[in-house]
């Protein structure tokens, strides 16, 4: 089967989108303790480009659970990652749950997609300003 008898979705870019009950103070968390600056905005939403995947931060009434991750980036140096992180002022999590367990903020997950070519991945969890929990992983060649 081709890309094309799939179907829309499948054809299509996936694009993440986050809650925010204070924009502006979320504006300042992805800026300040991210590093990151919006590529475009409109009322009520903010577009954010990394990798060139697009993630909107977007005001709203509601709030996340914040019990699971909601978007992650993958980066080449985990370890580099968190350290500049954390110097911007970024709060890691404690994860000890069945299977693992961070140390220094990291965890160490055993297994991976086969498609990625990995024999497993290593972790990090913070929340953002709005309690949004999202994560840092590298996959383990």
């Amino acid at each position: 089967m081709n890309a094309d008898d799939r179907g829309a979705l499948a054809r299509g870019r996936v694009a993440t989108r986050l809650p925010a009950q204070d924009l502006d103070r979320a504006r300042r968390f992805y800026s300040e303790q991210l590093g990151l600056e919006p590529v475009d905005e409109r009322p009520g939403g903010l577009l954010y480009r990394c990798g060139g995947v697009d993630f909107v931060l977007f005001r709203s009434t509601g709030a996340s659970s914040g019990t699971f991750t909601q978007m992650a980036w993958e980066v080449d140096d985990i370890e580099a990652a968190v350290r500049e992180l954390r110097q911007r002022g970024v709060v890691f999590e404690d994860v000890d749950v069945a299977g693992f367990r961070t140390r220094n903020g990291i965890a160490e997950v055993e297994g991976n997609y086969p498609s990625k070519g990995a024999r497993g991945e290593r972790g990090a969890w913070f929340r953002d300003s709005e309690g949004n929990l999202l994560g840092v992983g590298q996959p383990v060649l």
